[in-house]
């Protein structure tokens, strides 16, 4: 009977909360947009270091990789936000006071993710016919040329279902930025409605975060399957 009550509170307590509700929503989504993009350049930047013959370069991308790979989202957000916004400060002789959170936020996820979309990218580009080389050097193109112009947007075709994927479990890591004292979607659902106003107010809100967090995913789930569905026909 209590779970009724929980769920018959969320109505007026999100229209009561929207403005802090989308305040969160949209928090969430900036951080995950921007760690999609610049995760995925950097994260291809990566892939071609993998792949290089040069063995500085190899190596350098393999400990990163590895490095990022084997160590928790929540440790890397927490070094982030303990060392990154001295130095952003520093560099950008910023007073003390200033809020750089959120871009120590964005920077962390970006270079975390790049580890994982790095990964994704390689094994497409490995994926492409070895015979489209071939034909790229049989048309007198260098191999840069080949990996920019032939070998890439194959890759890509093939990778995006992943890509988008892995953006999917992004966003629900960025819930993790409660550890950066900052209020996503789930912090200001459960810290600041819930643990605030108390009481049932709480479970009603853990109740809609969730709920939240499933409609969206589910959501982009079926899209991204939709879309692997029109690259196979």
């Amino acid at each position: 009977m209590q779970l009724f009550d929980w769920i018959a509170n969320i109505p007026s307590l999100v229209f009561d909360n929207y403005h802090l509700l989308l305040s969160g929503l949209w928090l969430t989504t900036k951080i995950t947009l921007n760690a999609v993009i610049f995760g995925i350049v950097w994260g291809t930047i990566l892939a071609l270091m993998r792949l290089s013959n040069n063995k500085l370069l190899n190596i350098f991308a393999k400990c990163y990789v590895n490095l990022f790979r084997s160590i928790p989202l929540l440790l890397v957000l927490l070094w982030f936000y303990l060392a990154l916004p001295q130095v952003i400060k520093y560099v950008f002789n910023l007073p003390p006071y200033a809020d750089v959170r959120i871009v120590s936020a964005m920077i962390a996820f970006a270079l975390f993710e790049a580890a994982y979309y790095s990964e994704i990218i390689r094994a497409g580009i490995n994926a492409v016919n070895k015979g489209q080389y071939h034909a790229a050097y049989a048309l007198g193109m260098t191999k840069g040329q080949a990996m920019h112009l032939i070998i890439l947007p194959q890759a890509f075709r093939s990778m995006v279902p992943l890509l988008l994927t892995q953006g999917i479990i992004l966003f629900q890591d960025t819930s993790l930025v409660y550890v950066m004292s900052l209020i996503d979607l789930f912090g200001a659902s459960v810290t600041q409605i819930g643990n605030v106003q108390g009481g049932t107010v709480k479970y009603s809100m853990i109740i809609f975060a969730a709920a939240s967090y499933f409609v969206i995913c589910f959501t982009a789930s079926q899209l991204v399957n939709y879309f692997k569905k029109g690259i196979n026909r």
